[in-house]
């Protein structure tokens, strides 16, 4: 049977009552620190939560994080859950439609990437453009569930743009070279072949991870703006002059960590201010009357 996101969100309201998100985060491999950072008002394990997925994966901590990052009121996915890890598809709709229901309008998600250009390797941040679903698998497909969206949608502009050119001002602003492309779904869990690399080089991929995609669709299937970096960790296979790893890709995570940190708190700072200007504006023109 399917899990219920329903009871999942219900429970997560009550651990944090009368608290309501506007923008839920996604952190991949090594990135969980930014967690850290949130002025909290709840944290919960993801085993406590009835109803929720469960991550396996080391780097990953499992906790959901409930409070104010750059002053905006977040709900934050300290860690993630893949589809390597064997979970029915399905169920990786269920935390995305929690931070729905919680109340956000923006998913913000981060990954731990491979990247196919030399100029931009470990250490560098890449903002999303696009992203090749190569894994054949999608949490939509089944009954469709009207609640949280139409059984066919657009995934054109998936990527919200004006949310990515707000990203590149802030990176121009704290002077974060962030990189832009497209990042190319590999189900793994382990790492691309040589010749699988070149393929995908010709599909037009810049980046390659384990996730992101399915946090990607369900968002963008229940009406969520959607914004993603990858932490640029390694060089593909056939790039890289080290042996790729698990361990590899939480260490060269640290790299980045502090770049992402300080774009995204000043981000959402940013961000807050614009809502709030937004919210004037349509006050004075009554149309919050």
């Amino acid at each position: 049977m399917a899990l219920d996101p329903f009871v999942a969100a219900d429970f997560v309201r009550n651990a944090a009552p009368g608290f309501t998100p506007r923008v839920g985060l996604v952190l991949g491999s090594g990135l969980g620190g930014l967690a850290d950072k949130i002025d909290v008002v709840s944290s919960i394990d993801f085993t406590d939560i009835p109803e929720f997925p469960q991550s396996t994966v080391e780097g990953h901590a499992g906790r959901l994080v409930l409070g104010r990052l750059g002053g905006m009121p977040v709900v934050c996915m300290q860690g993630r859950i893949h589809l390597y890890e064997g979970i029915d598809p399905q169920d990786l709709a269920v935390p995305v439609r929690v931070l729905k229901l919680l109340g956000i309008e923006i998913l913000i998600v981060t990954n731990a990437a491979g990247s196919f250009h030399e100029d931009v390797g470990p250490g560098r941040l890449m903002l999303l453009s696009d992203h090749i679903n190569l894994t054949s698998r999608n949490p939509l497909v089944g009954e469709n569930d009207e609640r949280f969206g139409p059984r066919f949608f657009s995934m054109e502009e998936a990527y919200d743009p004006i949310l990515r050119e707000h990203f590149k001002a802030v990176a121009k602003e704290l002077e974060i070279d962030l990189a832009e492309g497209v990042y190319l779904h590999y189900l793994g869990p382990n790492f691309e072949t040589p010749a699988e690399i070149r393929a995908f080089k010709t599909l037009g991929a810049d980046a390659v991870g384990m996730s992101t995609t399915p946090e990607v669709l369900v968002a963008r299937h229940c009406g969520l703006r959607v914004a993603a970096i990858s932490n640029i960790t390694n060089l593909v296979a056939g790039l890289s002059k080290t042996k790729l790893s698990h361990e590899q890709t939480l260490e060269c995570a640290q790299l980045a960590a502090e770049d992402l940190e300080k774009l995204m708190i000043i981000f959402l700072e940013t961000l807050k201010r614009e809502l709030l200007k937004s919210h004037i504006r349509e006050d004075a023109n009554g149309n919050n009357q």
